[in-house]
């Protein structure tokens, strides 16, 4: 199981490079696994921290996403940055605000990505 976390700050969505596979070098909100008895929101606070250096607070469940052909469901919370400043963790390779309307979307790396920011832009709440 794993968790993500979408960030937004003044019409911006906090996306980090991968350092690691799968998806070296395509772009993804903070995210990672889930520590065996961790519960499900410190891991999403703890992983956006490794990967952005940006300490968030989890305003709500955004939805949980599967795909076909892949064992990994990911549950992706919605957050509100706290603290910190955006830079590259140890698995990641560069941490960016962008535009809401400047997403690199041909350069996501996962479907689960894609789909999260896609719902989230189209809540009525979203910028």
């Amino acid at each position: 199981m794993a968790v993500g976390t979408i960030v937004v700050r003044d019409g911006h969505v906090l996306l980090i490079r991968r350092g690691i596979e799968p998806g070296y070098g395509r772009w993804v909100f903070p995210g990672g696994f889930v520590d065996r008895g961790e519960p499900l929101e410190e891991a999403a606070v703890r992983e956006a921290l490794e990967e952005s250096h940006v300490e968030v607070r989890i305003t709500r469940l955004l939805n949980v996403y599967s795909a076909a052909g892949s064992s990994v469901v990911v549950i992706v919370y919605v957050a509100e940055m706290i603290g910190g400043a955006a830079g590259a963790g140890d698995e990641t390779l560069d941490a960016q605000w962008f535009p809401i309307r400047g997403i690199p979307w041909d350069e996501l790396a996962f479907p689960s990505t894609t789909l999260a920011l896609r719902e989230y832009l189209s809540l009525p709440s979203s910028p």
